[in-house]
């Protein structure tokens, strides 16, 4: 398996002894015979064994039809969550016939499938559960320092043929007389092989940064060292916290070098240890937890939002599962969709109606849902039900969400006061909310002893064809009936059509509305500045148009520029708009919740996100980016050893019309493993409080589009800035960054990157970024 020399190092020193003593992954590590199961019919017998590298599952089958061996493997990066028992809809089906406890199910980030497994014991199933959660959790926790700290010792010597096979497998094309010559230099003992500390020097060598070499020296009277006093000069230009108590916990937490840490100084190696730390992330720290005012009306927020929650990939032939529930879940989303129609023997189910995807019992999603709702974020879900079931199964859905969600279910208000404003995320922590229809029964449904037998609304999609071409008030509009039980759960996310500005002003403020994506951009040009106040007060969820057989997705930032709270996006499809997505939901401890900017949040707001010519919200703002360099790119074509990436940075602005902008680097011919551009970008932002940030990498290609190797988006207001120059009061605000495109396994914020085979999907690599000056 190819892997970059750093991730090579970090493979290794996840071995440390630590590691090995403990049972699950000694365990893990002599292999378990399991069964593979994707249905009651297909069940194969796999082998699973930890690699010694300690992230890499090997997973092995024989062909009946060869004695040839496939293996597979996966990394433990790449694993989303483990769900114990039969848990998953293949499972399931073999729940009864099977031990529950025997069984568990990996689920993966990105679209690779999840892994269903039978083990032998129940014992043995826990090993494996309890071991990969361990290790999971140890990728997560692990600090640089404690990397370096467990290094432990290479076997084996290098020639130098396989010194040369290394540089093409991590991606750098070296002269052939720069890599004999170093090579030589290495080679202390002159018997033309590497030995385990030859070959670490040899890669120290290769991963120099001379960027930050130049600012060790400018700082350093000595050349080789850093005193607290020098380190504390450059941690005050750099506008960080410059007491000398800082400086030395720096030390203390980053120099490798006893004779250093003891006397109080910073080493070269210590001051690249802590310049590509955490501690240097462009990413505001303070805004990785939950950090802004939670007690404003939830209609004041963006919410996480996704679209056919259920689909793993199109809304025409795919599988409906609960796996993308998990997901979802898992990255903070807060608002799931749930298509329920009516299913065999009295069971509701979720699909996609009138298509081939396959269906999902709603007792399961539900089961599913109870489980992870509040996993990654303490604050409220909305289950948006798209209701297409009979009155009868509809009771049987009303059943299923106060049995298995329990006190999680917000069934009642919170109050009996008339309700002036929507309440807050912070009010209403940990409950679980339903969206759908809720009406006043018309007199021709009563029942002889005056009860109410059902209630009628329209659908979604009714409401959204209605708002057109449909007359107010017209009884020959499509209607569904609704069951009191079901109705009686929607307390503040009541779904009505939309009849105009006018008239919703006198909505209640849990009367909400959906739009097609086609509809919202209208209202957008043609009364941006009533929709901003509409959304001030009223929640609005836009959906993607049905014509998006593929489910792709739409650009949400229109949507947001006039304050959509939420905007749905197929979270199964990735792409630039999920991109967008993920970073605006960055900030804020990625709670799903993300206060909208004060001129968003007001009913009297003047701002307009189609003006151009000033007014509330904007706050002119001069942005330079420096991009410096880069480490590691990961190869596009995998396949092809001589292939070397010609990476170029592109840096785009998303935000409001007037601030849409994007500008490039140039590139760097044969050199993704440490390329440097030393290129400055400058954009004017007129409405920073809506831009995001997004940095692409990408291998340029002379004939064809060039390939997408990476990106991170971040919001403006996020970005944690360098040195600013204001020599002029009058000029606009300016903000400085310095960044470092680094894609160094496990440091700083990830890298979305992409598979050939698979498109794009998030990988365990990562990017870096620090601010210096020069």
């Amino acid at each position: 398996m190819k892997v970059s020399v750093l991730t090579s190092f970090l493979h290794e020193l996840l071995c440390c002894p630590g590691l090995m003593d403990n049972e699950d992954i000694g365990v893990m590590m002599q292999g378990s015979s399991m069964v593979k199961v994707r249905s009651s019919r297909w069940q194969k017998s796999r082998s699973l064994r930890l690699l010694e590298d300690g992230l890499t599952v090997w997973c092995e089958s024989t062909k009946r039809s060869s004695k040839a061996k496939s293996q597979q493997t996966f990394a433990i990066t790449e694993v989303e969550c483990v769900r114990e028992g039969c848990q998953s809809e293949a499972l399931r089906r073999l729940s009864g016939s099977v031990p529950d406890n025997q069984c568990f199910t990996v689920v993966f980030s990105g679209a690779r499938k999840s892994l269903d497994l039978r083990c032998h014991s129940a014992d043995e199933a826990q090993r494996w559960v309890r071991g990969l959660r361990f290790l999971k959790h140890q990728v997560a926790s692990m600090t640089q320092k404690e990397k370096l700290d467990q290094y432990p010792n290479r076997d084996g010597k290098m020639t130098y043929d396989e010194v040369k096979r290394l540089l093409q497998m991590i991606n750098i094309d070296l002269s052939e007389q720069y890599s004999r010559n170093l090579f030589k230099r290495c080679d202390r003992s002159g018997d033309g092989r590497l030995d385990h500390s030859e070959i670490e020097g040899f890669c120290r060598e290769l991963m120099r940064r001379p960027e930050l070499d130049a600012v060790f020296r400018h700082y350093s009277s000595s050349g080789s060292v850093l005193s607290i006093a020098e380190l504390r000069d450059f941690l005050g230009d750099q506008g960080e916290d410059a007491s000398l108590k800082h400086a030395q916990s720096l030390i203390l937490a980053y120099e490798l070098n006893d004779w250093a840490q003891k006397n109080k100084f910073m080493t070269q190696n210590g001051f690249a240890m802590y310049m590509l730390s955490l501690e240097n992330d462009v990413f505001n720290p303070s805004h990785a937890r939950v950090y802004q005012d939670m007690r404003r009306p939830l209609a004041h927020y963006f919410i996480s939002s996704s679209h056919n929650t259920y689909l793993t990939k199109d809304q025409v032939t795919s599988a409906s599962s609960t796996e993308p529930y998990i997901r979802a879940l898992n990255q903070g989303c807060r608002c799931v969709e749930l298509d329920c129609w009516d299913g065999d023997k009295g069971e509701p189910v979720i699909y996609h109606g009138h298509t081939l995807t396959s269906k999902v019992p709603f007792k399961e999603v539900i089961e599913t849902i109870s489980q992870y709702a509040f996993k990654a974020s303490p604050y409220p879900l909305i289950l948006s039900l798209e209701n297409h079931c009979s009155v009868e199964q509809q009771a049987v859905m009303a059943k299923y969400l106060c049995t298995i969600l329990g006190k999680k279910l917000l069934s009642t208000p919170l109050s009996d006061l008339l309700l002036e404003e929507l309440p807050s995320p912070e009010e209403l922590k940990g409950r679980i909310l339903v969206k759908g229809k809720k009406v006043t029964p018309h007199l021709g449904q009563l029942g002889k002893n005056g009860s109410c037998a059902s209630f009628s609304s329209s659908t979604e999609e009714d409401q959204a064809s209605s708002n057109k071409n449909t007359p107010r008030g017209d009884p020959t509009r499509v209607s569904s009936k609704v069951s009191p039980e079901l109705s009686a759960l929607v307390v503040y996310c009541r779904s009505v059509p939309f009849r105009g500005f006018e008239n919703a002003r006198k909505l209640p403020p849990e009367e909400m509305s959906s739009f097609s994506e086609c509809e919202a951009v209208k209202l957008i040009k043609d009364s941006g500045k009533l929709f901003v106040r509409h959304n001030s007060r009223q929640l609005s969820r836009i959906y993607p148009s049905g014509q998006r057989l593929q489910s792709s997705n739409y650009d949400p930032q229109e949507m947001w520029n006039c304050g959509c709270q939420m905007v749905a996006l197929n979270f199964q499809t990735p792409g630039e708009q999920m991109d967008l997505n993920q970073g605006r939901f960055l900030p804020n401890g990625r709670c799903g919740y993300v206060l909208k900017p004060s001129f968003l949040c007001s009913s009297t707001s003047n701002f307009n996100p189609e003006n151009t010519g000033g007014g509330p919200g904007h706050t002119p703002t001069q942005l330079t980016i420096r991009i410096i360099s880069a480490q590691q790119l990961p190869k596009i074509n995998t396949e092809k050893a001589s292939s070397i990436v010609d990476p170029q940075v592109w840096v785009e602005i998303h935000g409001v019309a007037i601030d849409s902008a994007k500008n490039k680097t140039h590139r760097i011919d044969n050199n993704g493993f440490n390329p440097r551009w030393d290129c400055t970008l400058s954009f004017q932002l007129q409405v920073p409080e809506l831009a995001l940030v997004r940095f692409v990498v990408e291998d340029h290609d002379h004939t064809a589009k060039n390939d997408f190797v990476g990106q991170f988006t971040v919001p403006f207001t996020s970005l944690r800035t360098g040195p600013t120059s204001r020599s002029d009061p009058s000029a606009l605000l300016q903000v400085s960054i310095v960044i470092f495109v680094t894609c160094e396994t496990l440091l700083s914020f990830r890298l979305s990157t992409c598979s050939p085979a698979e498109g794009r999907r998030v990988q365990s690599v990562s990017t870096k970024a620090s601010r210096v000056p020069f």
